[in-house]
């Protein structure tokens, strides 16, 4: 029979032989190696996880991490609540929603949001914020976005973006936040501009929101694991930033970890899809983007905007004093912008912008012509977006509201989803769930 100090010399000398597994804490046999935790997404055992593959070979563990992939694409894309969108948010980019929306297949996921977050990077007034809003998402629905078939729902009513914005935002660099170039044009600094300089002359009027939008941006694409955004030109600076911060996570958490031992399955790296259509100009000045910002409101068609208010706007659009109408978008910038425009209108009935301008080589055919002939385009193509989206802002608001509160719970689930599972893997979240 053992005494209580022999039994404690026993142990110890247990514990020399077999030392202690530090994950499990119960004695490991000399003769079996313990299984070290999983470092890679390939090393995790496949029968362990039924949606994950191991590698095949070892060549692939320097590829980084394996992403899962969901059957099927997931789309998101975002619109300020700049109130009605002008006919350049249409063509450039509304409309492709619209079409991807109708060509999406079954297990394709549509997300469209209103980024109202990123209104608030400049001051609003709070009752035209709210306004607008209401009539940007009136304006989706009414050029044909359908809430049963893709979700649109307000960014500030999923609490889940400014969450990851700042979980990414750690790994976001300055300097490449530095070198964007949207928020010197619209802060109004110097393309050279550099932020961290103490003695920037403008520095003052740069607000860190301003600044560090790009990483609330990527966070809106992440959040809901997607695989494509339409996008404009424009903004594939910031998509290719979305795609970095992407990298950066994967490779920094697209493993397996203590205690859950559960691998997170990473950010898929998002894909740009362009709109066809080409950037529509100012009418007032063919230099320039369509904007709503411009403060002349002739330089812009609206989509609700009337036969009549259309027909002025554009017999008001800047031209020139050649005769004849060709296509040169270098000397003619003014009339190559009208004639993208009705090509545009309506894709079916042209096949290109030389089938229009051969259509109108008569010697007949003056700048008049030409103009009557784009605002009538214009005018078939946006009277029935005009008729529907009066009905719907003739509904009570509370009932667009609610509408818009719908698509956000549907959104908030799949986002806090994502946001659990890279939260568990950061280790702000136990696997029970808890924080």
């Amino acid at each position: 029979m053992f005494s209580r100090q022999s039994r404690c010399a026993l142990r110890s000398a247990q514990l020399r032989r077999w030392p202690c597994d530090a994950a499990y804490g119960r004695p490991v046999s000399t003769c079996v190696l313990p299984r070290p935790f999983p470092r890679r997404l390939q090393d995790v055992p496949s029968n362990r996880f039924h949606d994950i593959a191991p590698a095949k070979d070892a060549n692939k563990e320097r590829k980084g991490p394996k992403i899962l992939e969901e059957p099927g694409k997931t789309i998101f894309s975002g619109i300020q609540p700049t109130g009605v969108p002008h006919l350049g948010n249409y063509l450039g980019a509304l409309r492709q929603w619209v079409k991807l929306q109708d060509e999406a297949g079954s297990d394709d996921r549509m997300l469209y949001c209103v980024v109202d977050l990123h209104a608030v990077t400049m001051p609003q007034d709070p009752r035209a914020l709210i306004k607008s809003t209401m009539e940007t998402y009136a304006s989706l629905i009414a050029i044909g976005l359908d809430p049963k078939r893709s979700v649109i729902f307000s960014q500030q009513d999923v609490l889940e973006h400014t969450q990851l914005m700042w979980l990414l935002s750690c790994h976001a660099s300055m300097g490449y936040l530095g070198r964007m170039t949207q928020w010197k044009s619209k802060s109004g600094m110097a393309d050279d501009a550099n932020p961290m300089e103490a003695s920037a002359p403008n520095k003052p009027a740069l607000k860190l929101g301003l600044f560090s939008y790009p990483v609330l941006q990527a966070a809106d694409i992440l959040l809901y694991r997607t695989t494509h955004v339409p996008v404009g030109e424009d903004q594939a600076q910031h998509l290719e930033f979305a795609r970095e911060l992407a990298n950066s996570m994967n490779h920094t958490y697209c493993r397996a970890t203590p205690p859950s031992q559960t691998p997170w399955e990473g950010f898929p790296l998002p894909q740009t899809i362009l709109s066809p259509a080409k950037r529509i100009m100012s009418l007032q000045d063919p230099a320039k983007k369509m904007s709503k910002s411009d403060p002349d409101p002739r330089s812009r068609i609206l989509i609700t905007d009337s036969a009549d208010v259309i027909e002025k706007k554009i017999r008001h659009a800047l031209t020139d004093s050649i005769q004849g109408v060709s296509y040169d978008r270098e000397l003619r910038p003014g009339v190559s912008n009208l004639i993208d425009i009705m090509y545009y209108m309506d894709e079916s009935k042209y096949t290109s912008v030389e089938q229009i301008v051969d259509g109108m080589s008569g010697a007949n055919v003056t700048m008049k012509t030409m103009k009557n002939q784009v605002a009538k385009s214009i005018v078939e193509c946006l009277a029935p977006i005009r008729e529907r989206y009066f009905e719907i802002m003739a509904r009570r608001p509370e009932d667009v509201a609610e509408e818009m509160r719908e698509g956000a719970v549907v959104a908030g689930r799949r986002a806090r989803s994502t946001l659990d599972r890279l939260k568990e893997a950061m280790g702000l979240r136990r696997p029970d769930g808890s924080s």
